[in-house]
């Protein structure tokens, strides 16, 4: 059913839950996994002027391979392409979605909720609202009190 997996990757703690995850359903369909790291240019342009863009782009590409490595060492067997990209995550994963024969992407989603989540959105949300493919989502961080929104 499931040949390409993708998955997203921010490199961030809880991602080694949602890789456990992609890595046994990829074993369970013998599906390769597409690892994709988004380089945010929106959180980017909102950096002070004087900041090097050139130090701040090698940062971030550096923080991006650690991600895919983290993908790539934590899947064992399963095949693992790993790309690397700059844009709107949202925009970005559906766009390799599409153009990649994607089956099915598995991500992520912390667990924000209240405030926090209607003035940050989320990455998540979007793409479930526009991708083409199925959107499997495992959540990952602590789950909100209802005190907390």
């Amino acid at each position: 059913m499931y040949d390409r997996i993708l998955l997203p990757t921010d490199g961030s703690e809880g991602m080694g839950q949602v890789i456990e995850h992609t890595a046994g359903l990829a074993r369970h369909h013998r599906a390769a996994i597409h690892a994709l790291h988004v380089l945010d240019t929106a959180t980017m342009s909102r950096m002070p002027m004087e900041t090097s863009w050139e130090a701040v782009s090698g940062m971030l590409r550096e923080e991006g391979e650690r991600a895919l490595n983290q993908v790539r060492d934590s899947t064992g067997d399963v095949a693992v392409e790993g790309s690397m990209t700059e844009g709107v995550p949202s925009e970005e994963v559906v766009d390799y979605a599409a153009s990649h024969d994607i089956d099915i992407i598995v991500m992520g989603t912390h667990g924000r909720g209240g405030l926090d989540r209607l003035l940050l959105g989320s990455v998540a949300e979007r793409v479930i609202r526009t991708a083409p493919v199925p959107v499997m989502t495992i959540r990952v961080g602590s789950v909100p009190n209802e005190s907390d929104e």
